[in-house]
C-alpha cells in the first residue's frame, strides 16, 4: 500500500516537477517533505487540499489511495483553492474555519443518526 508521501511522490513526478519546486510552490519546507517521506509526520488537512487541488486530484485518492489519481471528482477544492488567492488572509482564515465547523456538524450529525 502506499503512503500519502509516495502518493505525493508521484503527482511531482507526474508533473515533470522537482522536489524543490513544488516545496517552493506550495510553501513547503524541505525538511517537513522528508519528515512526510520517513513517516516522522504528515501533512496536515489544509496542506492536504491544497495539494489536491495543485494536482487536481480527488482528497480521497491522495489520503487513502482509492480511486486513480484522474478521479478529479472533487474540483470544488480546486476551485477553492485557486479562488483563494484573491481573498485576504483574513478572509482565507474564515473560510478554512467555516468548513472545518460545517465538517464538524456533518460528522456529529451522522454519528447521532
Amino acid at each position: 500500500m502506499q503512503s500519502i508521501y509516495e502518493r505525493i511522490e508521484l503527482l511531482i513526478h507526474r508533473r515533470g516537477m522537482t522536489k524543490k519546486a513544488f516545496c517552493e510552490q506550495l510553501a513547503i519546507s524541505t525538511g517537513n517533505l522528508g519528515d512526510w517521506k520517513r513517516g516522522k509526520s504528515k501533512p496536515g488537512t489544509s496542506k492536504l487540499i491544497e495539494i489536491a487541488a495543485f494536482f487536481d486530484v480527488s482528497l480521497d485518492w491522495l489520503v487513502l489511495g482509492k480511486g486513480t489519481p484522474g478521479d478529479a471528482s472533487e474540483s470544488f477544492p480546486a476551485y477553492i483553492y485557486n479562488k483563494s488567492r484573491e481573498l485576504s488572509k483574513d478572509e482565507q482564515w474564515f473560510i478554512k474555519e467555516y468548513i472545518e465547523f460545517v465538517q464538524y456538524r456533518h460528522h456529529k450529525d451522522n454519528s447521532e443518526s
